[in-house]
C-alpha cells in the first residue's frame, strides 16, 4: 500500500462524504411533518407534560374517554434511557365502537383513534393525530364516512382546547 495521494480514492471520499450529508435522515423535529393524508400538527408553547394534561382535559370535556397509553419515553425512563417525551393516547367511546363494528368489523382495527404528544428540545410539546375521517376512508363505507365525519368535530374541538388554537 502507498502513502501516496490518490485523487479517484480521494475523490471517491469526498463524494461518499457528500452523499452521507445529503442521504442522512432529518432531525426528529424536523420528521414531524406530516407523513399521512389528513395528518395534523399543531405547535404548541406548552411542555410535554402540561399538553397531556390538557389533551386528557379536552377528551374528557368532550364526552370521549381516554382507553389506552403508550410511551416509550416512559418505557425508556423505567429502563433508565433518557427520551424526548412521547405518548400516544389511544381515544375512543363505545357507542363509536358499536357504530363502526356495524359498518365494518375490519376497520375494528383502527380502534382506539389516537393522539400522539411529542416533546421538542426546547421544551415544547405539538400536537398530532389523523382525521378519523382519513382513518376510515380507507374503507369506502358510507356508515363508517358518516360516523368518521361526526368524529372530525370531536377531535377538532379536542385539539383546540387542548392546544389553545
Amino acid at each position: 500500500m502507498s502513502d501516496r495521494f490518490s485523487f479517484p480514492r480521494a475523490a471517491a471520499g469526498i463524494v461518499f462524504l457528500a452523499l452521507m450529508f445529503v442521504l442522512a435522515p432529518p432531525s426528529a423535529e424536523a420528521a414531524n411533518a406530516t407523513p399521512l393524508p389528513g395528518t395534523q400538527v399543531i405547535k404548541t408553547k406548552s411542555s410535554f407534560a402540561g399538553l397531556r394534561k390538557k389533551l386528557e382535559a379536552a377528551v374528557q370535556a368532550n364526552k370521549m374517554y381516554v382507553v389506552a397509553r403508550a410511551s416509550a419515553s416512559g418505557g425508556g425512563a423505567g429502563r433508565g434511557i433518557e427520551i424526548l417525551g412521547n405518548l400516544v393516547i389511544g381515544v375512543y367511546r363505545n357507542d363509536f365502537a358499536v357504530r363502526m363494528l356495524k359498518a365494518s368489523v375490519a376497520s375494528g382495527i383502527e380502534a382506539p383513534l389516537r393522539f400522539y404528544v411529542t416533546e421538542n428540545s426546547d421544551g415544547t410539546a405539538p400536537l398530532t393525530y389523523r382525521e378519523p375521517s382519513a382513518i376510515f376512508a380507507l374503507y369506502d363505507n358510507a356508515d363508517l364516512t358518516k360516523m368518521a365525519k361526526e368524529l372530525d368535530a370531536i377531535w377538532r374541538r379536542i385539539a383546540v382546547q387542548a392546544t389553545g388554537g
